[in-house]
């Protein structure tokens, strides 16, 4: 963690998806952080993904037989508002202003998708935190820009993929062009660069193999 505090003025903590570190934890890396470094951080899997996501394997927390059907897919469920709870006290032991809502390619554009959607996010607890959005998978262009507007989401994208529909921010994650282990030209990262050129705050976070090593290169071409 202090390699990205000399050299970068934020990072998302991919950390809390998989399984929220204790508070302990995360209030030790907020205190070793320079004041005006910022985390993002992704909310936890139990909200957006149901247990026959291969991403459970990473949680360390047991799901009982009896309850599986309660988390994931953003249900009006004790167990999802819970995990909300816990993402919630992470984010205010960090300090972060901006939460992740990563959906699997599985949650699909359906009636009842949409609806526990828009149950979730008007009946929780927001505060100031800023709320992105990420669906995978079709989804109606403009659907996601209505989902995102009333329910005042910024739409989480690779710009390399498809461009926000709703941006009161810009909040890109690149997944790497071919796929994971894809390393971005510097013609890529020119275009990047070309994309952050605007009024809006723009958040530009790496999630391929060599992040460390694109988000270096777009570090000194921002320089």
């Amino acid at each position: 963690m202090p390699l990205y505090f000399r050299e970068f003025s934020v990072v998302e903590v991919q950390q809390t998806f998989y399984q929220p570190p204790k508070l302990a934890t995360v209030k030790k890396w907020r205190e070793q952080a320079p004041d005006d470094f910022e985390f993002t951080l992704k909310a936890w899997q139990l909200i957006t993904h149901e247990p026959s996501s291969p991403t459970y394997r990473r949680l360390r927390e047991k799901i009982p037989d009896h309850s599986r059907g309660n988390y994931g897919a953003f249900k009006p469920t004790a167990e999802v508002h819970g995990a909300w709870l816990r993402t919630r006290e992470v984010a205010e032991a960090l300090k972060a202003k901006i939460i992740v809502f990563q959906c699997p390619a599985s949650f699909h554009n359906t009636e009842l998708h949409r609806q526990n959607l828009r149950a979730f996010f008007t009946s929780i607890d927001r505060g100031d935190l800023i709320f992105c959005w990420e669906p995978r998978g079709v989804w109606p262009e403009e659907t996601v820009r209505e989902l995102c507007s009333s329910l005042d989401l910024v739409h989480c994208v690779d710009p390399f993929i498809r461009k926000s529909l709703h941006d009161p921010i810009d909040y890109f994650r690149l997944h790497g062009i071919k796929g994971y282990r894809y390393a971005y030209s510097s013609m890529d990262l020119r275009l990047l660069y070309d994309w952050c050129q605007n009024d809006r705050s723009t958040y530009v976070l790496f999630n391929n193999v060599n992040v460390l090593g694109d988000a270096r290169k777009f570090q000194a071409m921002l320089r």
